[in-house]
């Protein structure tokens, strides 16, 4: 390592932007992700279901935990931290596979909802039997303070990007009205 720098030396099967400590932690944060993601789809494959398809039936199942029947698809979008072309893509699927059913509002015509159906709550409790455990074995490898040392870092890079994000919406949007304005 370069004492001055903080820069790995290279090896000869390693990318060379991959010498900056902080390229290296995006890049094994998303391999991470992948890995992640690829440890739990086994499990949600038993039940017919992907990983996304298993966000957004989680999604209506808190919700509906805690008094909400239904969202609208840009509060799924939300809380999902996804675009709405995306949303309605996963609800399509989910809804032609009779898990989940969308209304009109009875406020707005122009808005639809999603509810959770019949099969939809079924596949749930199915899934939730063994879904604790399959989280477990994913952080075995973790002693239980590291697993809250990683928690607390993840909060403070969850809070620190959804201030970037704000603060582009609100820039985005200061900018427009300068221009706007006479």
């Amino acid at each position: 390592m370069n004492p001055r720098t903080g820069h790995r030396k290279s090896t000869r099967n390693e990318a060379p932007e991959l010498h900056d400590p902080t390229e290296r932690l995006w890049h094994s944060l998303l391999r991470t992700l992948g890995l992640v993601k690829g440890a739990m789809q086994p499990h949600f494959a038993q039940f017919g279901i992907t990983g996304p398809q298993w966000g957004v039936l989680r999604v209506l199942h808190r919700a509906a935990a805690h008094g909400e029947t239904s969202l609208r698809l840009s509060d799924l979008g939300g809380r999902l931290l996804i675009r709405p072309p995306s949303v309605t893509g996963a609800v399509d699927r989910l809804e032609r596979m009779g898990l989940v059913q969308r209304a009109a509002s009875g406020t707005d015509a122009r808005v639809r909802r999603v509810a959770l159906s019949a099969a939809g709550k079924s596949i749930i409790r199915k899934v939730l039997v063994g879904h604790p455990e399959r989280i477990r074995s994913v952080f075995a490898t973790l002693t239980m303070e590291e697993q809250r040392q990683l928690q607390r870092l993840l909060d403070r890079l969850d809070a620190h990007l959804r201030e970037l994000r704000d603060a582009g919406i609100h820039g985005t949007q200061a900018k427009k009205k300068e221009v706007e304005a006479p």
